[in-house]
């Protein structure tokens, strides 16, 4: 999710949001498009972590944004993988973006080396070579966004197909820590599958590209972030999240985020969670579809 901020001039009632209809979606994949009407700059956005990899195809005419992690600089389209640590986002925010959240499962399949993308981030070309190029014509070329999911998903879906998946008990493991909001031991999951946790800790890790502790730790944090966003107080989302107390809220918090619980709780990165990916919070329903949805929440453009 992009932004401990809002730059100035940016507005969320600047920016057409769209999502997928239910009857286009993929297992363990959700799309959200961003149309912004109004150009604005993007000035050192930062971008938190999310239980995902994530696409973002950048279909704007001109350059785009940049992303900065670990003194490597992106320009484009790019991927974000797994805990990218200190993400930045500058440029000029125009134009269009389809972005892709992949669960770490379907990404194995999608991405060819996924867990390689741990930590960082990549341009896309990097990581689908000419086919990078191939999409982001056909998905500009695209008279609405209902065509545009529909390109992305049978691009997916063939790629969900044709490659190798992860173990059962691997994807079992990821299940089980995200119903559970990361409230789950790793001896308990071994158990469920029937292996040891010496053996489930390092296939995790090698098709995953986390630890089954690291990945528990991610899960609860993202629930307790959208619980702090929606205005209940810290100590309650300790509680409710099954940290031992504030202040353990408060240091995972930090870590994750480089913020305090209050922080979070009045910065914007999730505001537009309801309507862009309206299955991905703890704190309400899912919106039943439809093409194209206006918001009116100050936020950034492409918001992971």
């Amino acid at each position: 999710m992009l932004s401990t901020g809002t730059p100035a001039g940016w507005a969320w009632s600047d920016v057409d949001v769209a999502v997928p209809r239910p009857s286009g979606q993929l297992p363990g994949i959700s799309m959200a498009g961003f149309r912004q009407r109004v150009p604005a700059p993007v000035v050192d956005i930062a971008m938190v972590v999310h239980p995902s990899v994530t696409l973002l195809i950048d279909l704007s005419e001109g350059e785009g944004l940049v992303y900065d992690t670990h003194g490597r600089h992106e320009r484009g389209s790019v991927v974000v993988g797994l805990l990218p640590g200190d993400l930045r986002a500058t440029g000029r925010g125009t134009g269009e973006c389809l972005q892709i959240r992949l669960e770490p499962v379907a990404a194995a399949a999608v991405l060819s080396a996924s867990t390689e993308l741990s930590g960082t981030v990549v341009s896309l070309e990097d990581v689908w070579g000419r086919d990078a190029g191939r999409t982001e014509d056909r998905l500009r070329a695209a008279a609405s966004w209902d065509e545009r999911f529909a390109i992305a998903a049978e691009i997916l879906g063939r790629r969900l197909g044709g490659r190798p998946q992860v173990d059962p008990e691997v994807a079992h493991t990821w299940r089980r820590t995200v119903t559970s909001r990361g409230r789950v031991r790793v001896d308990g999951l071994a158990d469920e599958v029937g292996w040891s946790r010496k053996r489930l800790w390092s296939r995790f890790r090698s098709q995953l590209g986390i630890t089954p502790k690291r990945a528990a730790r991610l899960v609860r944090f993202d629930h307790a972030a959208h619980l702090l966003a929606a205005g209940h107080a810290p100590a309650r989302v300790a509680t409710e999240s099954g940290y031992v107390d504030q202040s353990h809220l408060h240091r995972e918090v930090k870590a994750f985020a480089g913020l305090t619980p209050t922080a979070v709780a009045i910065a914007p990165w999730l505001a537009i969670d309801d309507v862009a990916w309206p299955v991905s919070s703890p704190t309400r329903s899912p919106v039943t579809g439809g093409e194209r949805i206006p918001t009116f929440v100050e936020q950034p453009a492409c918001a992971s």
